[in-house]
């Protein structure tokens, strides 16, 4: 766990340096430098792209990490990796074609609320498509262990290009076409510069005799395509579809609250990039003690954290929304809701990765489309009758029973469970303080009562947990870097 716990620290801090900026983004200058109706704009052209995604991607980051461990001789994963790099135009080709011939059509169920998203159709196969290719070259750098630029190739870099562009907005040097136009550019340099860092780590050598095992493969990444997809479809169909029954403004009150419980996944997101190659090597080598030891030291450590972030964020909610102007107040339920989903998402681990890269994905990807098409379903149910609100609801809903149902898998196929006693004892530990600092409020100015709750929570919660060891890989790091 130690290659796991240093490169996830790593990640970490740098995704959270990403979610920093992205933070004063969303916070502040979006709301403060923008109508809501245009940053609503911008979430759902960027959510169908992140929904477009795994499609134009067709499976090859997760089949990079799956099978690239598996090719000993050189020759061989040429072969490998140039497959890789031709597979995602299977289906960009086509898509191109559709969203030229069909651009109207598209356009008009897009624009079925707002007639202003009509018009960003191309915009939105244009960021699908580099975002496609940039998780490619990123499994590209990852299957190396070299996890850490590519994160903030991700995290960081269209952070901060948005910073710049909404300062430029701002003093009216940009209007919000060129922001758009601008925004496009930014996720395309990223994929190019991501490129030329995959390939440093490992040039290609252009080897047409692909693998003996093409058509595993092949199927593999077709199969994959539903898996990613109902991830991406669970966390962001609820805004594209809150953009077919309500204004824009709506979808931005909706972003900022999603974002601010969107932190509580940072570790998550961090431990996965370096968990996922090392589940898909003990898979292949059929290690299961090793598998096993992942699976629950992975859950323990990030259920710690994300349970913590979860009270941090609910505990200092209103004073946080004191901060920001009034029209985007009063999302509690969303940040609750979705809040209490990706600490569930955590708890699982590295359970994703388990179901990926094991010879059970297809059964499980079934279960994926089956929740996807709960999750439509919950949201034109919930979005009608409560609005934005019923968005959150409906996400977790959709995830509680897509989580369930891989939990439940994993432990018939396996005979392994992420829960140890140390879980329920984390569990204890989280409803025990989330009471009591429930219990009082202080007077202070709002970032002032954030900072001493925030401080005294963190000192309490982090001086049980290193006074009873309940985490050996928590104890280990906060006896070696902490005075105390």
């Amino acid at each position: 766990m130690g290659i796991v716990l240093k490169q996830s620290l790593n990640n970490t801090i740098v995704t959270y340096i990403g979610f920093a900026i992205g933070a004063v983004n969303t916070l502040f200058l979006y709301t403060s430098f923008m109508m809501p109706e245009n940053y609503g704009l911008i979430q759902v052209v960027t959510s169908a792209a992140l929904v477009l995604m795994p499609i134009l991607a067709f499976g090859v980051p997760n089949s990079l990490v799956k099978f690239y461990s598996s090719f000993k001789d050189e020759s061989a994963k040429d072969g490998f990796l140039t497959l890789m790099l031709l597979l995602p135009l299977v289906l960009i080709i086509p898509i191109a074609m559709l969203s030229y011939f069909a651009n109207e059509a598209i356009g008009t169920l897009l624009a079925k609320e707002n007639d202003i998203v009509k018009g960003y159709v191309w915009h939105i196969f244009f960021i699908g498509m580099a975002m496609a290719y940039f998780e490619v070259f990123y499994a590209w750098a990852r299957i190396e262990m070299k996890s850490i630029f590519g994160n903030f190739m991700k995290e960081i870099f269209c952070r901060i290009a948005q910073t710049v562009l909404l300062l430029l907005l701002w003093y009216k040097f940009i209007d919000i076409t060129f922001f758009i136009n601008a925004l496009v550019g930014c996720y395309v340099l990223r994929t190019l510069i991501m490129k030329l860092y995959a390939y440093k780590i490992r040039k290609p050598k252009l080897n047409f005799h692909f693998p003996e095992n093409l058509v595993s493969i092949v199927k593999y990444s077709a199969l994959i395509i539903l898996g990613a997809s109902t991830a991406i479809v669970l966390m962001e169909v609820d805004k594209v579809m809150l953009n077919n029954f309500l204004s824009l403004d709506n979808v931005a009150f909706y972003a900022v609250a999603g974002f601010i419980a969107s932190t509580i996944a940072v570790p998550t997101r961090a431990m996965h990039q370096i968990t996922y190659p090392l589940t898909a090597s003990y898979l292949n080598n059929k290690n299961m003690s090793a598998l096993k030891g992942l699976y629950q030291k992975s859950s323990l450590t990030l259920f710690i954290i994300s349970g913590l972030l979860f009270l941090l964020i609910l505990l200092n909610l209103n004073e946080l929304y004191q901060l920001l102007p009034e029209t985007y107040a009063g999302g509690f339920m969303i940040v609750f809701w979705i809040g209490l989903a990706k600490v569930y998402d955590a708890l699982l681990g590295n359970n994703n990765s388990i179901l990926y890269n094991s010879d059970y994905y297809r059964s499980i990807l079934f279960f994926g489309v089956l929740l996807a098409g709960l999750a439509v379903t919950f949201n034109l149910w919930l979005i009608p009758t409560y609005g934005i609100d019923g968005a959150a609801i409906a996400s977790f809903t959709a995830f509680f029973i897509y989580n369930t149902l891989k939990l439940i898998y994993v432990n018939t196929k396996f005979k392994i469970l992420p829960f140890t006693h140390e879980t329920w004892k984390v569990f204890g530990l989280l409803v025990v303080f989330g009471i009591l600092f429930s219990l009082f409020t202080l007077p202070f100015h709002p970032i002032a009562n954030i900072a001493i709750k925030s401080i005294l929570l963190i000192v309490a919660y982090v001086g049980v947990l290193y006074r009873f060891k309940i985490s050996e890989d928590l104890y280990g790091f906060i006896k070696k870097y902490l005075p105390f």
